[in-house]
This record gives structure tokens, sequence and C-alpha cells, in this order.
């Protein structure tokens, strides 16, 4: 049963007309299924309610053509057509006793149109945000009305559709209310525009304009950025705190955060759980009405004390609710051990900046409630009771093994060292990474309770031992290894001269490794191995070099927001980055590169070479087992599949997911496996 101490995150909170079940408070967030998958994104909102989380609200939720956000994958509101689809989450939602919450959104020069086409609207004259050649323009006091009129009406949409919670959006300097904020955005002369008192004025119509369309009925909330955290933006500590005290008792609930959204999500590998209580500390004493703020909130003592000491009412949450979206039930029902802590990987922000369905590495079933029917907290019993064996204890081991045992099979999880948890107990060891390690722990705690898995450690299996085990269903999950060839994305073949240097791969330097300096980095993963291993050297005295054939140091991470902090800090630890060149070949001397666009060599004198490309498979033991089907159903096994890194090296959050699927579906019936999609309906002509 729910312990004492937490029953303060249990009372309901008044927002307005509406009123909450508990403090738990899912922020709006992007998933990457909105408007064109709406059932799979009213799936994922209603497992969250019934989760427990007491407000479920949407992404941002386009209100008009003249702002929209394609490619990205929004929801939308732009007309009554628009209606079902919301309705059919708001129906997920209330199903289990939840307040639905829509954030309404009109990006401004954040949005470059490039759907509709439509001139991009701004306080001022400016060029949109990015690199589309494209200019937003200072929008007229007829826009101004329009854009009024278009929020009233798509908050009245938002009421048909039976929205309970209805935003006015100016955070994370992408609403357009917020740039009428900020005077670095806003160089306007007009009554919109100088004073803060004028500047402020748009966002105030809004909130009166909202509460008057659908007040009686719905809550107006306001998502407000109040630090910008630059030189030139707002400030909690100046006018984004005089702004909230402007406005204070005018909506009905206030959602704050910080500008811009790379600051309110950051990785776990920058900043630690509650680190916007700073820009939250002193703003509910200026207000009567509830405050929400988030901060990757997973320890309950955590959420008792903000509400405790005044900083929060609502404990707000995106990414601990993508983890684990039954976070408030396991408190309540005091099961918190068995939640799973959001690792603040931002692998599920990858989604949106991918156009593609939310995914979690935490949680494999992000995404997957309505299009494969996987539900985060139950799977059905195993066809038969047949004995398993999984080899190799890597996240894709570990996840298939959990899955197995609470399917009701006898399981073996059979592992050659001592160590459990394959690359992320390496990798949780090097700098920033340490919050990785929850992947284990969530696992391992969950097998802790099966009585019938059995984990075996330090137990190298050949494949006679396979055939010897009696296992009916193997699961070979021998992970892989970093190559040493350089072979890659740029190198399609061995680089040359590899014996006139040393030559380290990351396997070499987690396993204690150290490198002659100065190392010579040659980074062709773009994700953060060849940052976090840099950062290390560094710390053990070596010199760095590092090299990519990308414009910019880890590029697939402006994806997880953080690729503009990892570069800032190879260059605070005088990291020497040349971008835009691939290797030729290597000699005694040094490293012969090459500029990816002439071609123009470049020699670079080092005294070893880190190779950071690619991963080959550890499939010795599938291939040795990899037989003719009569051979197998001799030896009684009638599944050998190999999952996560040993099918196809892959992200951590991808092991954990095959690992997972295979034990989900392995024994479903012969064409019952499909995935579904949502078919867009033929408009009449």
């Amino acid at each position: 049963m729910r312990d004492p101490r937490y029953d303060i995150l249990f009372e309901s909170v008044q927002i307005g007309p509406v009123r909450t079940r508990n403090r738990f408070y899912q922020v709006p967030h992007c998933n990457g299924m909105g408007h064109v998958h709406p059932s799979a994104m009213a799936s994922m909102r209603g497992i969250k309610a019934q989760g427990g989380w007491g407000v479920v609200c949407t992404e941002e939720c386009e209100i008009s053509p003249h702002s929209e956000f394609s490619p990205y994958i929004e929801a939308r509101l732009w007309d009554e057509r628009d209606i079902p689809a919301l309705a059919r989450m708001c129906e997920a939602v209330h199903q289990h006793g939840s307040l639905a919450g829509v954030e309404l959104a009109f990006n401004g020069y954040s949005a470059p149109n490039r759907y509709s086409r439509e001139v991009p609207w701004a306080p001022s004259d400016t060029p949109v945000r990015g690199y589309d050649p494209v200019q937003a323009r200072a929008m007229s006091l007829a826009d101004i009305r329009q854009l009024r009129q278009m929020h009233r009406a798509a908050a009245l949409r938002a009421r048909s559709a039976g929205f309970d919670i209805v935003y006015v959006y100016a955070g994370h300097d992408l609403g357009l209310p917020f740039h009428f904020l900020t005077p670095r955005n806003n160089r306007r002369t007009d009554e919109y525009g100088g004073v803060l008192e004028n500047r402020v004025r748009l966002l105030r119509e809004l909130i009166e304009d909202t509460r008057d369309a659908v007040g009686d009925r719905c809550a107006v909330a306001v998502r407000l950025a109040v630090d910008e955290q630059i030189a030139a933006g707002l400030s909690h500590e100046g006018e984004g705190a005089e702004i909230f005290t402007m406005l204070a008792d005018l909506p009905d609930l206030w959602d704050i955060n910080v500008a811009d959204w790379s600051n309110d999500s950051m990785t776990s590998r920058f900043a630690s759980e509650g680190y916007q209580e700073t820009f939250l500390s002193g703003l509910k004493a200026l207000t009567s009405k509830p405050l929400v703020g988030v901060g990757r909130f997973t320890s309950p003592d955590t959420m008792v004390s903000l509400v405790r000491r005044g900083v929060l009412d609502l404990i707000g949450a995106a990414r601990p609710s993508i983890a684990d979206p039954f976070l408030p039930k396991k408190i309540e029902e005091g099961r918190m051990d068995e939640i799973r802590e959001c690792i603040g990987c931002n692998v599920c922000v990858s989604g949106d900046h991918t156009s593609t369905p939310l995914r979690c590495t935490q949680n494999p079933t992000m995404g997957e409630e309505w299009r494969r029917g996987w539900h985060p907290e139950s799977v059905s019993p195993a066809r038969s009771s047949s004995r398993a064996l999984v080899v190799g204890a890597g996240p894709a081991g570990l996840e298939c093994a959990r899955v197995l045992g609470a399917r009701g099979m006898e399981v073996a999880l059979v592992e050659s060292s001592r160590t459990l948890g394959g690359r992320v107990a390496l990798e949780s060891k090097l700098p920033g990474l340490s919050s990785w390690s929850r992947v284990i722990d969530y696992r391992l705690d969950a097998l802790s309770r099966m009585d019938r898995v059995q984990i075996y450690r330090q137990s190298p299996l050949e494949a006679q031992d396979v055939l010897d085990f009696a296992a009916a269903h193997v699961f070979i999950a021998t992970g892989a290894r970093w190559r040493r060839d350089g072979l890659g994305r740029a190198l399609r073949q061995a680089l040359p001269g590899l014996e006139s240097l040393p030559i380290l791969t990351p396997d070499d330097v987690m396993g204690g490794a150290l490198a002659p300096s100065p190392v010579l980095l040659f980074d062709d993963d773009h994700y953060y191995m060849g940052s976090v291993l840099a950062e290390r050297l560094v710390a053990q005295g070596v010199e760095v070099v590092f090299v990519t054939p990308a414009a910019d140091v880890a590029a697939w991470t402006h994806n997880t927001l953080e690729q503009h902090r990892i570069q800032r800090r190879l260059l605070e630890l005088d990291v020497t980055i040349i971008a835009s060149h691939s290797l030729m070949t290597v000699t005694s001397d040094g490293v012969i590169a090459s500029c990816v666009y002439t071609g123009r060599p470049r020699v670079i004198a080092v005294a070893s070479l880190l190779l950071v490309t690619s991963r080959e498979p550890e499939q010795a033991l599938f291939r040795a087992l990899d037989r003719p089907d009569e051979e197998l159903r001799e030896a009684g096994i009638q599944t050998l599949l190999p999952i996560g890194d040993c099918l196809a090296p892959g992200t951590i959050a991808a092991a954990v997911y095959g690992g997972h699927r295979q034990a989900r579906e392995f024994d479903a019936p012969a064409g019952s496996l499909f995935m579904r999609r949502e078919i867009t309906c033929l408009e009449v002509m």
C-alpha cells in the first residue's frame, strides 16, 4: 500500500472550473504521431491516464496553416475536421478519470511553413529559425486581430473535442506570444512593442480571449518560459519574473519552464534531476493560481519536497512519463522499486526531429501501444511452458529474459562474464552517463522477483553447451564489438597502414587501455561515443585531436538537443576539432586525413589512433548453432533467434526494443503479426 509520506501527491488540485485527481501532470510533449497517426497518439496518452497521471496533455497543437511545422508531426486544430482525431485522445484520457489538456500553438518565425507556403508572421521583420531561405514578416495590427480570432476559434474547437485545459503557449522561444515578450525579437514601436507592458499585451489578450471563449468549462493554462539563459534574453531574476507578476492571477494555471527547448529538456549528461528548481523558486508566492514545472523528476521524495516547500503545486513531467507511464500508480501502490526511471538520454526527443513515432530507451512499448497493441505493464502468457535460454545479459538479453519471465516461462539467463549489463555496464561509467545504469537496475530488480528466472554468471557457452541445455527457445544476445579496421560510413574498406601506429577502439578505452598521446580520435559514429571518450582521455592527461567527416562533432545529437553542449565542452577542454575530414592512410609519423569536399590531404602528427567507426556483431555462437531445422529439432530447439546488437548493432534503445519484441512475439501464430497503420481517408472530389 501507499507510504503515507506520499499522500500529498494524491491530493486533488482545483484548476479553474476543473479539478485534478492528483498532483501528477503530464505536460505537453512531442511524440511524432500527432495529426498523422491520431489513434496511436490517443492510445499512448490513454495509457498515461491509466497509469495515474491526473492531467495528460497533447504536444503542440497547430491552430492554423499560417503557422505549421512540417515535416515535424504535431497535433492540429486548423478547422472542424480536426476535432474527431483529438476527441479520440480526450475519450482515451477521460476513460481513466484524468483531465485532458491541449497546447494551442502559433509558432511565428519558428515555423517556416514548408507545407502551407504561407509567409510566417513575427513581431518584427526577421529571418525564420534555422537555415530556410525564408523571412517572417512583421505583423500588422490587422494580423494581430486575425491571430486573436484564430486562437479563439481553436479554443472553441478544443472545447468541442472534449479538452478540460486549454493552453496559451508562450514557451521555449517557439510560441509567437513569447516572441512578442523579448526585445531581441520585438522591435515594434506601437502599442505591442517597446516597454514591457506593451510587449505583454498580446499574451494578456490571448489569455483573456481564451477565458472568454471557453473559461466557463475549460481551465486556461499559460506555458511561459521565464528564463532564456542567454545574455540578451529573459531572466527569471528580471523581466521573466516581471511578466509573471503582471499576469499572475489571470490564467487558471501556470506551466513554467525555460527557453529554448534544449535548455528545458537537457540530457542527464549535462543536468541532474530537479535542475529547473532555480528558475521556479519564488514564483508560487506571486500568484494564487496553481503552478506546474518540470525537471526530469523521478524520485517521489523530491516530488513531495517540491510541494511541501511551496515550489510547485503539480509535478510536471514529459520524459519521466514516457519512461514509465505508470509512475504515479506505482507510487500509489507502494511499488516505487518497480519504477522505470528516465535516464535522460533524449532518444524520445529524436522522434520529433526525425518525424517518427516516439521511442524510449527504458520503455520499449512507447509508441507501440496502438500499432502493435503493446502495454507497458502486461504481456500475454506464453503459449507453452517450454524452457527458454537467453545467452548474454546486456540490454537486449536482460529485457528478453524479463519479458519471457513475465510471460510465465522458465528462463535461464547466461552471461560469460561476472558483470551483468553488457555495453550499458561499460558505457554508464563514461563521463556524464551514470544515469544510464538505470537500464540495468530496473531489469535486474524485475528479474529478482521472478522465481522461474535463473541467472548464471561467468558461464561462457559453446554451441554444444547450448544444444545440451535442452531449452526449446534460444535467444542469442552476445552483443557486438567495435571494429579495429576503420570501416564505417566514410570508409568502406580497411584503412591502410594500421600496423604503423598503436590502434585502439572504444572497447579498449572502456576496458582501461591508455592511449599514447597525442591521439587522433576518428569519429565516424556521430552519436555520443566519440565525444565521451574524448572527455575521458583528456581527464587522463591525453591530448586529443578529434577528426570527423561530419560538419560538426556528434552530428546525430542535434536530434537529442545536446550537440552544441557537446562541442562546447570539447572546445573548453582544448580538444582540437578537425571537421569535414576523413582518413586516407596511417604512417609511423601520424595519420593522413583528407577534406571530404576537396580531397586535399592533411598530415596530422599523432602517437596513436582511436577508431570510433562501426561495430561488428558477435555472431560466432549464433552461426555455430544456425543449422538445418531438423538438427535443431533433434536437440529440442524450436526457436533460435539473434537479438539486439548481435542481430544488428544500434542504440541501447534499439537493443532493448529488439529483446522485448522477440520475447513478446516469438511464439505468435503464423500470420498473426502485423503493425497497424492509420490510412488517410480520401476527400470527396
